[in-house]
């Protein structure tokens, strides 16, 4: 793959969002709890990952939302974040370069980082996540 694309449009973030969710669809470790999550929505889920990425990204705002609740009761544990991150961050490489791509996985890195403290927080202590 070209490496020197950039992410610029709807249209490379639809290719991330494919190839990786491709990935986490075959992840060993991933896919179990995917499958039970998202079950046969898999074309909505794509479309509100699309939206997101498109809103963070490019700074065009097509999502609206508050994306930890869906993920507040989750059954993971770090080992599962580690494994999100290397994925994503291995796709974001196989496909693109430049800022936009680094902002990408910088941005991913965080938000694994933000939902796993939240979601073992919730999960040592007696208070239930904001749905």
């Amino acid at each position: 793959m070209d490496t020197s694309a950039k992410i610029q449009d709807l249209e490379d973030i639809k290719l991330l969002v494919d190839t990786f969710y491709g990935k986490v669809r075959q992840d060993e470790m991933l896919k179990d709890i995917f499958h039970e999550r998202i079950k046969d929505q898999w074309p909505e889920h794509l479309q509100k990952m699309y939206r997101f990425w498109q809103t963070v990204l490019l700074e065009e705002h097509t999502y609206h939302g508050s994306p930890f609740a869906p993920h507040a009761n989750m059954p993971v544990e770090t080992a599962h974040f580690k494994r999100w991150i290397t994925l994503f961050t291995a796709t974001v490489d196989e496909l693109f370069s430049g800022d936009v791509a680094e902002e990408a996985k910088w941005r991913a890195g965080k938000m694994a980082e933000m939902f796993n403290f939240k979601i073992q927080y919730y999960k040592d202590s007696n208070e239930k996540p904001i749905q």
